[in-house]
Order: structure tokens, then sequence, then C-alpha cells
């Protein structure tokens, strides 16, 4: 609950935000495909990369299943994000939160593919008539990583060949463009984690989602950006739950570092934790 003085919404601001959400998803308009169209471009086994995704808790959609897509259990041709309902009603929720409660700082995602949560970040600052904090997405916008064999949990995780992972930058920012949030508060970090995040000019981050997949991508960004956590702030991992690899990685740092803050679960992969304050 805010106090008299605190940042709030009117029933307009609430109603931009939702419809901005059920946009990225394309929950109002479902896409009339399903992923058989988007394995073609895979170069292996399309049989073996199904085997990869029901393992990870996707499952096939055919034109257009509204549970999977609310639960982001598919890969949807045309959405800006993967990120299902409840996930994505969470990164609106802590970044308003983030606003409301004055924590300090800008909001980040590590891991964008086509920046529909970032473009919802960047939309709550708008709603809320932000101009003092940036949203940073950051991507390789090349796709994921070949894993590095100095991680032993990313072994056989080689999704680097994935065409449809790689979008590229100008997609990105023309994605934005689309709902009309490109401007000087979005900061494009561009390269592989490790090559970007440590010297990103960041002072402080009020909520850091990470969308890495991988363990050395999500370590990376772990190391990198959560000592620049305000208290209070928000910690939101998208692959907790369908990725042993991220899930070892936040457990390795967190017990590393002595993090003990409960750990609050979102739907079948996505986590979050508020840094005490």
């Amino acid at each position: 609950m805010t106090d008299a003085g605190s940042p709030s919404l009117d029933d307009g601001g609430e109603r931009y935000l939702d419809l901005i959400a059920r946009c990225l998803t394309r929950e109002i308009f479902l896409d009339q495909e399903w992923w058989d169209a988007d394995l073609r471009q895979w170069p292996g086994d399309a049989d073996e990369l199904r085997t990869q995704l029901r393992a990870l808790g996707w499952r096939a959609v055919r034109r257009g299943d509204p549970a999977a897509r609310a639960e982001g259990r598919d890969w949807p041709p045309t959405a800006e994000t993967m990120v299902g309902t409840e996930r994505l009603d969470n990164v609106a929720g802590l970044c308003r939160r983030a606003i409301e409660e004055g924590v300090a700082g800008d909001f980040i995602e590590t891991g964008v593919w086509r920046g529909g949560v970032t473009i919802l970040m960047r939309a709550v600052l708008a709603a809320y008539g932000i101009g003092d904090r940036r949203v940073w997405v950051a991507d390789s916008f090349e796709g994921l990583p070949v894993p590095d064999p100095a991680y032993p949990a990313d072994e056989g995780l080689d999704w680097s060949h994935v065409e449809l992972l790689k979008v590229d930058a100008d997609t990105v920012r023309a994605n934005f463009e689309r709902y009309g949030l490109w401007d000087e508060q979005v900061c494009l970090l561009e390269g592989w984690f490790a090559d970007t995040l440590d010297d990103a000019p960041i002072d402080r981050l009020a909520v850091l989602r990470l969308d890495g997949d991988l363990f050395g991508s999500t370590m990376d960004a772990l190391e990198a950006l959560y000592p620049k956590m305000s208290p209070g702030g928000f910690v939101i991992v998208d692959d907790y739950g369908g990725w042993e690899s991220c899930r070892a990685a936040v457990d390795d740092y967190r017990s590393a570092h002595g993090i003990d803050a409960p750990i609050q679960r979102v739907d079948w992969t996505g986590v979050w934790w508020q840094v005490p304050a």
C-alpha cells in the first residue's frame, strides 16, 4: 500500500498497461500458427528439438492455444515475447512496486529476444510519467552462445544455431517503435554478457530480470549486476524452474553471497525475490 505522496496509476494507466501486455503476448489476437513452422529453421533433427522443448516444459501449440500462451509454453510466431501472461504481469507488478515504494534505480533484462519484456518495462515508466529512470536492454542479439566448457551444467545445451532465437538489435528497436516507446530512456547493451555487463554505465538497479537460460549467461549477469541492486529492489529469474542450468547458477550465486531472501514462485518456471532493505 502506498501513502498519499506515493505515485500511483488511475484507471486509464491500468488499462494502458493491461492492453500493452496483452498485445505483447498476442493474447488478444492469438497467432494462428504453431511452432512446426518455426522448426523448419532448425538445421538439425527437429524431433530432437521437440524432445528437448518438452523436457523443459514447452508443448506444441496448434492454432493459438490460450492456455499455452498464458503460461509461456510455446514459441509464438509474431509476439514480442515468449513470456506468458503470469510472468509478464509479474514484471509489471514488480516494476510498479519499485516505483511506488521509492526503490532507486533503473530496470534491466538480460536476454530480451524480441524485446517484449523491456517494452513493458518502458511502458510502466510511461504510465507513471517517469523520465529519470532508464530501461537497459541487454542481449547478444545473436542468439544463445556456445556453451562454455568451464560450466558443466551447460553441457548438451548448445542452442547457438537456433535461428529463431537470433533477433537483431534493429528488430528490437523497431518493436519498441511500434508501441511508441523508443526514446532516450531505452539503452541497448549489445554483445555477450561477459563482454558488456561489467562495464555498463549503470549506477543502480531497482529491477533485474534474468533470461539467459544457461549457467554461464546467468552467472555473468548476476556477478556484474547484483552488486548494483538497490535495497528493496527485485530480482526476477525467467528460467529457474525450466532450466536446471539456470537454477544451478542462481543457487550457487545466492549460496556464495549469503543471499537468503525467500524465492517466490511466479509460475512453472519464473521466480523472484526482493533484495533486503
